[in-house]
């Protein structure tokens, strides 16, 4: 059997309990918050947030909470990022820890800016 496939977001949240599915409302809420004007998707089999372009998925794994902000806040946030486990456009903050909110935030932030920035210059090139 292969693994299910979420039609919503919702339906997603709604296949964990306890604390995993607290993280995972306690960031779908932040990025509600910061990120009114994206579109709430599944991509990849994940929640994301969609503007012009995806901003940022995340997910629950077995021991972490996994951000997929993209690889360039990786690079813009690294200082603040030195103390969780990163790979190419990912980010694991462990069940056992508090979520680091307001480093999402700004993530967020800088990915909905960045976004603007590559739409504005598609339409430019036209």
């Amino acid at each position: 059997m292969m693994n299910p496939k979420a039609e919503s977001v919702e339906e997603y949240l709604s296949w964990f309990e306890g604390p995993i599915r607290e993280k995972l409302d306690q960031i779908r809420a932040l990025l509600k918050e910061v990120l009114p004007e994206a579109k709430e998707v599944i991509s990849y089999h994940m929640p994301a947030y969609r503007t012009t372009e995806i901003l940022v998925y995340f997910a629950a794994a077995k021991k972490h909470l996994g951000f997929y902000p993209t690889a360039s806040p990786e690079v813009e946030f690294k200082k603040e990022l030195q103390s969780y486990v990163t790979s190419k456009g990912a980010v694991q903050f462990p069940y056992d820890q508090p979520l680091p909110m307001d480093l999402i935030r700004n993530i967020a932030l800088f990915r909905k800016e960045e976004a603007l920035f590559h739409s504005t210059r598609k339409k430019a090139k036209k």
